[in-house]
């Protein structure tokens, strides 16, 4: 026993420095492992978030792809023909032509009421077809924003990622078609009320213009512009968004069920959550800015080539009854396929229009 405390007399100090060896050392072990599992997790997530980026990504771009290629030129060639449609001005065009032709066909009143309304329905014609490859080439990119979050919460989902809505339910693809198949409510049921509302801000723009007064490119710029501007302030705040799309959302399964012989009308879908998230981007002071800017680029895009075809004459001026014909043979120009489109073209080079539409995506695939 006395060995026993003469031996800890003697080396304590050792066994007390050993030990804290021991224990140090093997407190920063369990520091290190600690570390290591911490940074193994952390990597585990990076490479979690990478690949559900790149999924997201590949669905993205999957539905850009769809837009780009069939939605969006469908959608413009199907505005050409109903535009077409609704606004032949052959009948007057050709009642012109023979009165110059045979000229006591028409009397000095019917022509001159013939060239009126040949004014008035050209600068319709011409700003419904600007105003509409305008609207419908953003609202697709729109869609294709709200989709491509959609198809975020989705692809979460199946890589099991648990920051997601409580109430995020999967869009299967009949609605995802049926949404971008929405973009067709301006062709198909916007079209004449379009028309009407564009007519009467024509005729108020144009109100008082002879046929004998000077035109040039500030002053017909300013007269598109005008036009425009009394169109879309008509009416209720965002009443122009009606014209687009509808502002029941139940109009689809209305539409729907007349066509099957149905009435049954079920809760909110997927679809009906869609058209709801479309309308309040529409109608939101940001995309208000948005429209402006791409107004104002398509009006100078428009002015710079009807400059061109003139010969630079437009420049210096020219009597509105040469400019007219003019104004008549341009709308198929505005309604040409995409890939040759420079109206759309134009839109989508403006720094501040691709600004709203990548925030748009982060805030929406970030919500």
């Amino acid at each position: 026993m006395l060995s026993l405390r003469d031996f800890w007399r003697r080396h304590r100090r050792k066994i007390f420095i050993t030990t804290g060896v021991l224990g140090g050392g093997y407190l920063l072990y369990k520091l290190y492992d600690s570390q290591r599992r911490i940074a193994d997790l952390d990597r585990q997530q990076r490479e979690h978030d990478e690949l559900l980026k790149a999924q997201m990504q590949a669905h993205y771009e999957e539905v850009q792809r769809i837009a780009d290629a069939t939605t969006l030129p469908h959608a413009i060639h199907y505005l050409s023909i109903r535009i077409a449609e609704e606004l032949d001005l052959s009948p007057l065009t050709d009642k012109l032509l023979r009165g110059k032709e045979q000229p006591y066909t028409l009397s000095s009143s019917e022509k001159l009421e013939l060239w009126d309304r040949l004014k008035i329905l050209s600068f319709t014609k011409l700003v419904v077809a600007l105003w509409a490859v305008t609207m419908v080439s953003l609202y697709i990119r729109v869609q294709v924003n709200i989709l491509g979050r959609h198809l975020y919460i989705d692809t979460a989902r199946g890589l099991g990622s648990s920051d997601l809505p409580e109430d995020a339910d999967l869009i299967d693809r009949d609605d995802q078609q049926k949404f971008l198949a929405s973009v067709d409510y301006l062709a198909n049921y916007g079209m004449q009320a379009l028309i009407s509302n564009v007519q009467a801000a024509t005729d108020e723009a144009l109100k008082g213009k002879q046929l004998r007064d000077i035109f040039n490119t500030v002053v017909l710029h300013e007269t598109f512009m005008q036009i425009l501007e009394v169109f879309m302030s008509m009416g209720s705040p965002h009443q122009w968004v009606d014209f687009l799309m509808p502002r029941d959302i139940r109009f689809y399964k209305l539409v729907t069920a007349s066509s099957h012989d149905e009435t049954t009308l079920s809760g909110a879908t997927k679809f009906d959550e869609l058209m709801v998230e479309t309308r309040a981007v529409l109608s939101s002071a940001e995309y208000t800015s948005v429209v402006d800017m791409s107004f104002n680029a398509a009006v100078d895009a428009l002015i710079d080539e009807m400059r061109v075809q003139s010969g630079g004459s437009l420049i210096s001026g020219m009597p509105l009854a040469k400019l007219v014909p003019r104004v008549v043979q341009m709308s198929p120009s505005l309604l040409v396929e995409p890939s040759n489109n420079r109206i759309i073209q134009i839109i989508r080079t403006i720094p501040e229009v691709e600004l709203f539409f990548t925030l748009l995506y982060a805030n929406m695939s970030n919500s």
